[in-house]
């Protein structure tokens, strides 16, 4: 598991030269991991193939018109459910105090809830830790490679293995009030620059004791949604 969940960290990731050229380790790394099935090993290494074989430029242009012009595509966790909430802050410093207290570094630039960097935290943890908020967070997951599948992106495929790995199924209300959001267009500018503006997220204090538990990440992507908050978003899972 620890495996897969460190690739799929990579797969997510912005692309890099590096990355493109890491097929052969990558596919190896795959083959070692004991907790994914064949199914799960299939999808990610066609995945792993269709990076591999693309040009930088090419991955890199895909890669920004996914995941950074479009907000409903955001590997951002808490943009789903906070979106321009003050909220937002406080659910930040609370993540990040989650990964200091497992000592888990994060550089100061990193925002938390940044998806490849949550799935490196989660490799580093218990099995029953990995089920616990990847549950936690399951319904922005699928409703991401809802989106995904219906672009007909191939990084749908790294969203049905985190699926699989959570090893239980998102909150159908849920996943349907994101799916509600409408849909970006990548290519408008002027639109997107409106959209994104919101206050800069800050880090650093006002994170006590009581922020502190398994429950917290649950607790921070239930009863928000945007533009307006509404009760029991995230729902039990």
């Amino acid at each position: 598991m620890a495996n897969a969940l460190k690739i799929v960290s990579l797969l997510l990731s912005y692309p890099s030269a590096e990355l493109l050229a890491a097929r052969d380790e990558l596919r190896a790394a795959l083959a070692a991991d004991r907790l994914t099935g064949d199914k799960q090993k299939a999808l990610l290494a066609a995945l792993i193939d269709d990076l591999g074989g693309r040009d930088l430029y090419d991955a890199e242009e895909r890669y920004v018109l996914l995941f950074d012009r479009t907000r409903t595509l955001s590997l951002h966790l808490f943009e789903h459910v906070h979106g321009e909430s003050r909220d937002r802050g406080q659910a930040m410093v609370d993540l990040a105090v989650m990964y200091e207290q497992q000592g888990f570094d994060i550089c100061s630039h990193e925002m938390p809830d940044y998806l490849p960097l949550f799935l490196e935290y989660l490799s580093t943890q218990s099995a029953e830790e990995v089920h616990n908020l990847l549950g936690q967070t399951l319904h922005i997951l699928s409703a991401l490679r809802t989106r995904l599948q219906k672009k007909g992106s191939i990084y749908a495929n790294a969203f049905l293995v985190l699926e699989a790995i959570a090893g239980t199924r998102a909150d159908k209300r849920a996943v349907d009030e994101l799916l509600e959001l409408p849909e970006d267009d990548p290519t408008d500018l002027k639109a997107l620059d409106a959209v994104w503006e919101e206050e800069a997220v800050t880090f650093g204090g006002g994170a006590g004791n009581d922020a502190c538990g398994p429950d917290r990440l649950r607790t921070q992507l239930r009863a928000h949604r945007r533009p307006a908050p509404q009760p029991e978003l995230g729902g039990d899972h």
